[in-house]
């Protein structure tokens, strides 16, 4: 399993300056299949200044949630980090 792109990544509005939220289109190959699933996750900065990620909605993957979220989150930080989310 590999993350491989998020898509049509949008930002929304929010009136919380340490909170923002976005939605996209997650791409993710499986074994051979490649897999489009929507997506919702909001970036929070704690007042430690440590980024959290939290996926609050996804479309159905037939894959075990558990190291699919280790690794959308650990996707979603890295692009964080580089500067690849919308500001």
């Amino acid at each position: 399993m590999k993350i491989t792109a998020i898509k049509d990544l949008i930002r929304k509005d929010v009136p919380i300056y340490y909170r923002r939220l976005f939605s996209g289109t997650l791409v993710i190959e499986l074994l051979s299949n490649t897999i489009e699933s929507h997506i919702d996750f909001t970036v929070e900065t704690k007042p430690t200044g440590v980024n959290e990620v939290i996926v609050t909605g996804m479309d159905a993957v037939d894959y075990p949630l558990l190291p699919l979220m280790k690794e959308i989150k650990k996707y979603i930080s890295v692009l964080d980090e580089t500067g690849g989310l919308p500001g």
